[in-house]
Formats: C-alpha cells, sequence, structure tokens
C-alpha cells in the first residue's frame, strides 16, 4: 500500500488499524538536540482521544505514546523517532454485521475492490484512528517551531457558526468547552444541537478555521509545492474533510482585484490580509488563515440501506461507538498537520540558507 508517510526533509510514516495492537509513527528528520516536553505532546494526544466529553464516541482509550527510538535523555539524536499507540478498548464484534456488507460514503467497498481484502472492524487502515500518530508528530512539529503559533478552533456546525472574525476571538478559550469554540455563546449552541442530532442517530458536519501567526517570510516553494497547496493537501488527507480555503477562499472569487488587492505599508506588512499570509506560494510573514470542511460521519445509529458483497441492498442499522460530529476531535489534527507542513518548510527553507 502507497501513502503511507507524508514530508520530504520532517517526514511521517504511519502504520497499524483501529482495532489491530496498535498505532504507530516513525519520524524522519527531526533536528537533534530538542528538548521535548513530553507533557504537551499527551496534551495533545487528549484532545483528540475518544471518550473525552458526552458528544464524542464513548470508546475508552488512553491514548499514551510510547516512543521506542530517536530520544535520548530527553532530546532528539536526529535519528528516526519510532513509536507506538497501543489499542487498548477495542470492541471488534461491534463490527461483525457488517462484514459482508458496504457502508454508504465508508471507504469499505472501494477498499475491497482495490486491494481484494478489507479489515472492516472499524474501518481498519482507513479509520480516523491514524490521525493519532499525525497528532504525536505533530505535537513534536510545534516543538521545533516554538515560535509559531497555531490555532485551530470550531468555527461552524451545521449552520450554527461564529458570527466574529478570528482577530476579536480570545484562542485560550477554544478548549474551555467540549465543542471547541472559543466563542462561548456560539459553543453552548453548538453543543445543543449535536446532543439532539446524536439522540436522533444522526451525525452533523460543520467547518474548522485555522490561524497560523509568526510564521517567518519565505516558507513555501512558487510552482508546485506552494505553501497553500502543501496546507491543501495535509488537510484534505484528514478522515471527513471535503474542503480547504485560504485567506479570501471562495468569496475572493466574487471579488474586483482593486478590492481584493492587499496594498502595502512601508514597512512591508499589507493593510489587509485576504491572501491569507500567502502570495506567490511563500509566506509573506502576515496571518496565515484557512477553513475546513468537514462532512457528516458517515455511520448513523439509524436503519439505511446498505450493499453486500452478494450485490443486494438490505436494510441494516449502525451499530458501535461513533462520534456525532467528528470537529471536536479534530481541532489537534487540523494543527498538527497544519506543524507538520510548517516543519517541513522550515527546514527546506534552512537548506536554502546554509
Amino acid at each position: 500500500m502507497a501513502g503511507n508517510s507524508y514530508g520530504t526533509l520532517f517526514r511521517l510514516t504511519t502504520f497499524g488499524e483501529s482495532h489491530g495492537d496498535a498505532l504507530g509513527g516513525i519520524i524522519d528528520g527531526c533536528p537533534a538536540g530538542i528538548t521535548l516536553n513530553f507533557e504537551a505532546i499527551q496534551r495533545e494526544m487528549a484532545r483528540r482521544k475518544p471518550g473525552q466529553s458526552t458528544i464524542v464516541t464513548q470508546r475508552k482509550e488512553a491514548d499514551e505514546v510510547q516512543f521506542l527510538s530517536g530520544i535520548f535523555e530527553g532530546k532528539t539524536t536526529g535519528t528516526p523517532i519510532g513509536f507506538i499507540i497501543p489499542n487498548t478498548n477495542q470492541k471488534s464484534e461491534d463490527y461483525s454485521h457488517i462484514k459482508d456488507s458496504y457502508r454508504p460514503s465508508h471507504a469499505d467497498y472501494v477498499y475491497e475492490k482495490k486491494y481484494g481484502i478489507r479489515d472492516y472492524r472499524g474501518g481498519g487502515r482507513s479509520s480516523a484512528r491514524e490521525t493519532s500518530c499525525r497528532v504525536a508528530a505533530g505535537a513534536i512539529a510545534k516543538q521545533l517551531l516554538s515560535e509559531i503559533k497555531i490555532n485551530a478552533f470550531v468555527s461552524s456546525v451545521g449552520d450554527i457558526f461564529i458570527d466574529k472574525p478570528y482577530q476579536e476571538l480570545d484562542f485560550s478559550l477554544t478548549d474551555s468547552n467540549d465543542v471547541r469554540c472559543p466563542d462561548a455563546a456560539t459553543a453552548a449552541k453548538m453543543e445543543e444541537y449535536i446532543k439532539q442530532i446524536r439522540k436522533d442517530g444522526d451525525t452533523i458536519g460543520g467547518t474548522i478555521t485555522c490561524v497560523l501567526q509568526n510564521v517567518p517570510i519565505g516558507l513555501g516553494e512558487p510552482v508546485f509545492d506552494k505553501l497553500h497547496a502543501e496546507l491543501g493537501k495535509a488537510m484534505l488527507s484528514i478522515n471527513a474533510v471535503k474542503g480547504f480555503e485560504f485567506g479570501s477562499g471562495f468569496c475572493g472569487a466574487q471579488m474586483k482585484g482593486s478590492d481584493h488587492n492587499d496594498l502595502y505599508n512601508e514597512d512591508g506588512t499589507t493593510r489587509t490580509n485576504l491572501s491569507g499570509g500567502i502570495q506567490g506560494g511563500i509566506s509573506n510573514g502576515m496571518d496565515i488563515y484557512f477553513r475546513v470542511a468537514f462532512k457528516p460521519v458517515a455511520t448513523l445509529i439509524q436503519k439505511q440501506e446498505v450493499l453486500t458483497n452478494s450485490n443486494r441492498i438490505v436494510e441494516q442499522q449502525g451499530k458501535g461507538r461513533h462520534d456525532p460530529c467528528v470537529l471536536p476531535r479534530a481541532v489537534p489534527i487540523v494543527e498538527a498537520m497544519a506543524a507538520l507542513v510548517l516543519a517541513d518548510f522550515y527546514l527546506i527553507n534552512k537548506t536554502y540558507l546554509k
């Protein structure tokens, strides 16, 4: 199977399945001499782990990272950092009913047609549980990029949106509620809505906004490896993501150039930031901000029609422990993937400066 690695110089390879013994990863290219804050790494894992509130899946996993290599006396050695995240609360029997059928809008059908075999227990390799490895690696990337601030938050659930620009939000409040929305009044509405959706046996989607601050000028390449292109690829690789936009995004398509251009100040900053901190594929020193759209989780705890492997359409009801809304647990995943992209370009840029 191809496509299990991400990055050029700061490179992550992941392995493992949702209901296997463990998931894990190998980080190649992390510079030597970085003193790691293991508590900070575990805090990031706790933000993504299942069972953390009443509005997410109730699977109980500690998601404790066990480092196997590349670290000595608390510092990175420059060699590959190997780690595992044990699975301790699998309930594989919850998935026996889909052994011979394909769930709508899941990877079940295409996975089996492509490889001739699939692990039906929680989706196997296609499960969003794989993202735990990304969060672990992203937590290390964040420590490499200690000067850069990376803040993501839930900006909409269904048709409930934050009605403030990100500049007016206090990111320190993001984790003060279960939804991970830094606006308390909006968060309360979102949480109530998700609880109702769960009661109905249904699911709901929404968006996550991410803001990258103190990014130095010069990250990104001007042709195929544009910074925004890599951020888009990273975000679209996350399970359930359906869209990515940065800066003015799709709204920019409705504007005139005279309104859209970011005019310069004498110090090189811009008076507006519709470019989203990236021009010509290269960071310009302004805030980078983007929005990621997540679809509703495909597993419904209600009856729907499914296709069997004998090409019959039958009615089936979802079982097991599932998120009614993926957004709260996806916030640290978005941050982690942004950190991996920035860490990679940061190291690439350093090679030019030598």
